[in-house]
């Protein structure tokens, strides 16, 4: 840390300069030369992102910011809630620090907090941060988490991953046994130390490829922000075998849309042709992999079993888009010529075999506007496009 930033003078030019153009202000003359142009800059860089992101640490005077990757690399503090919900009990162990956002509110639901990171600064920046913040149940241990895990005698009600996705030989991995740490590969010595495991993977993972690295898996769940899905949590729990279940989880500013469900469990599909409304599930539900399940839960009845597209003639609460259908037309080449060629829509393609890329190219179909136009299949195999009004 550069105590320097800190001073009085410094914080209230990076604040006045949060709207600045940051490439013409670089070239500028630093107005306070007693501390490095490229620190005051970062300053400015990781407040602007964590406006939004973080409004918590945003609003307070004095916080101190790490690299904007550090920023974007953190959870928000939307998904950060999120996860502490999942957790309760006396002692967490957060291995993967980082900006220490989901530790603050783990801190909420657990009495006694370990914040473990091994870049020093960083670590220092986070405890400074955390006084700032007015909280004194969270710990930070500068080092390697593994050692830290190995020195501590007492039982965690909690440890908590969030393994980096980078390696210095494969660069960005996918796959669990290629993060850092290797939670697969240090799973056994991991539940020496706890019963229970919340790990953190990049919403890229696919589930069935996951449960094929992990044990002990008890739920999943999938946390979208906005309809973006940010990422997938898994709970281990010691010795667990028994059934898995899923939560799809849509979060807004005002509420959460959940879908929940037991993996693998079985389906009652119900099919028919378009009716009045066509509804699409939020982009939680499609990657949980449940969206089957939405037959069983809503008075709805799906338009063919690989379309993930739902129907019904009466308007109701569902957990994504919903649309009015104006207009049905066959997938025929005189007939997409005739009424979609060179007009401007929104284009959607569920269990359809060109791309919306395709589409557009081929039939001079212009982005935007009020019409939502749906490329699908019903369930008679037909090659259909809904012309829709969203609601």
């Amino acid at each position: 840390m550069i105590v320097g930033l800190l001073s009085k003078e410094i914080q209230e030019f990076i604040t006045n300069s949060l709207q600045s153009n940051i490439a013409k202000l670089a070239l500028s003359k630093n107005p306070f030369p007693e501390v490095e142009w490229k620190e005051i800059l970062t300053q400015i860089v990781s407040k602007n992102k964590a406006k939004n992101k973080l409004p918590t640490w945003f609003q307070n005077e004095n916080i101190y910011y790490p690299s904007s990757l550090s920023i974007e690399q953190s959870s928000s503090e939307s998904t950060a809630k999120y996860k502490a919900s999942l957790v309760k009990g006396e002692v967490l162990a957060d291995l993967t620090g980082g900006f220490g956002v989901d530790c603050y509110y783990f801190s909420e639901h657990v009495t006694t907090v370990f914040h473990c990171e091994k870049n020093q600064d960083l670590s220092e920046i986070v405890a400074y941060n955390y006084k700032k913040l007015n909280k004194s149940n969270i710990k930070c241990i500068i080092g390697d988490s593994a050692l830290f895990l190995k020195n501590y005698t007492e039982k965690f009600d909690w440890i908590y991953i969030d393994p980096s996705r980078r390696s210095d030989s494969k660069g960005k991995v996918f796959m669990l046994k290629d993060c850092l740490p290797n939670v697969p590969e240090n799973l056994a010595f991991y539940f020496e130390k706890t019963n229970q495991i919340l790990l953190k993977t990049a919403p890229i993972l696919d589930i069935a490829a996951g449960l094929k690295e992990l044990k002990n898996v008890k739920s999943i769940h999938v946390v979208a922000l906005e309809n973006e899905v940010k990422e997938l949590l898994w709970v281990l729990e010691k010795n667990y075998d028994k059934e898995i279940s899923v939560s799809a989880n849509n979060l807004h500013d005002k509420k959460t849309d959940t879908l929940s469900f037991i993996l693998n469990s079985e389906e009652q599909l119900t099919y028919s042709l378009p009716k009045l409304f066509i509804y699409e599930p939020n982009a939680a539900i499609l990657k949980s992999g449940g969206a089957n399940y939405l037959c069983t839960t809503y008075p709805v009845t799906k338009l063919h079993s690989h379309s993930h597209l739902f129907t019904n003639d009466k308007l109701i609460d569902f957990p994504g888009r919903r649309f009015i259908i104006d207009q049905q037309i066959p997938f025929t080449k005189n007939e997409i010529k005739k009424q979609l060629q060179g007009k401007k829509m929104n284009i959607t393609t569920r269990n359809f075999p060109l791309s919306v890329e395709e589409i557009r190219g081929k039939y001079k179909i212009n982005d935007g506007g009020n019409v939502y136009a749906f490329f699908t299949t019903n369930l008679n195999d037909e090659k259909i496009v809904l012309l829709c009004s969203k609601i």
